[in-house]
């Protein structure tokens, strides 16, 4: 049973001349990990609104077609029904904290959900545990750097337990060496407990060394979607995709006669050329 299952789904939000997004038909199996980019305005979060019921319960508009998420049809469901199913993790976490204390806000979801205290206690602790922010438990949010405000921000959603976790450009705020802190917990977090991940983001060379997949929309539908190596190429960069800067070298090795791969790192693309300089 796929994680997500999208059928022709189409949104145009309200007062909008023309669909945000448009028949978008896309599956993603349980446990994968998935990077969904393209050019701002293409419909990356949108889509993302659809699949914890933002979208139509907070965005009013016109929503067609079918979507399931953990085997769960959203049509007609509540936000507050999803989140135990699909775990959102905003852009900027600041919009994600408001206690007093770290601790506080991670189990902010689970006093909503009802959980008993004693398992709430222990989802607490391993969520902070898990993103590396057991230390700062005391701390007020405001007190953190932006990357420990992240951490604290997928901690609150781990804390409820959820089959897939989404999050809408989690690095947008954050310095590179942080961002590839962030995302080096998420992909840790992903492979440990098989949580099915779709993360939204631009800065490829920081991500694409855990993906499974690549889904580039571009104008609010799927233009491209297959492994990194596969959908790296020059159709996602004329759509406006910020290929990473190794697979672009490589690229310009291709074109100067060279008979090399297509690598999404660095170390693929050493391994590349010591074959190309033994030959």
């Amino acid at each position: 049973m796929a994680a997500i299952s999208a059928r022709n789904l189409s949104f145009k939000y309200a007062g909008a001349e023309s669909p945000s997004m448009e028949n978008v038909s896309i599956s993603i199996e349980k446990g994968e990990f998935v990077i969904l980019t393209g050019p701002s305005g293409c419909g990356k979060t949108t889509l993302c609104r659809c699949l914890n019921g933002l979208i139509p319960n907070f965005y009013s508009g016109e929503l067609t077609g079918d979507l399931e998420v953990d085997g769960v049809n959203v049509s007609g469901k509540t936000t507050a029904e999803l989140a135990s199913h699909v775990g959102f993790v905003f852009q900027n976490p600041e919009n994600q904290l408001f206690s007093l204390s770290v601790e506080r806000d991670v189990g902010f979801g689970l006093e909503n959900m009802g959980v008993p205290r004693e398992e709430a206690i222990e989802r607490i602790q391993w969520a902070m545990r898990a993103t590396g922010i057991f230390n700062l438990r005391e701390k007020a949010p405001y007190e953190l750097s932006g990357g420990q405000q992240q951490r604290a921000a997928i901690a609150g959603i781990l804390a409820m337990r959820p089959s897939i976790l989404v999050l809408d450009e989690p690095t947008s705020f954050l310095d590179p060496k942080s961002a590839e802190e962030i995302i080096a917990v998420i992909a840790k977090l992903s492979h440990d407990i098989r949580l099915t991940t779709l993360l939204v983001e631009h800065r490829l060379d920081i991500v694409s060394r855990y993906a499974n997949r690549v889904i580039v929309m571009d104008r609010g539908k799927v233009e491209l979607n297959g492994t990194p190596s596969e959908v790296y190429n020059d159709r996602a960069r004329l759509i406006g995709v910020g290929l990473p800067r190794v697979t672009m070298l490589f690229h310009l090795l291709r074109t100067a006669g060279f008979d090399v791969a297509n690598p999404i790192n660095v170390e693929q693309a050493s391994d590349d050329l010591r074959r190309l300089l033994t030959k």
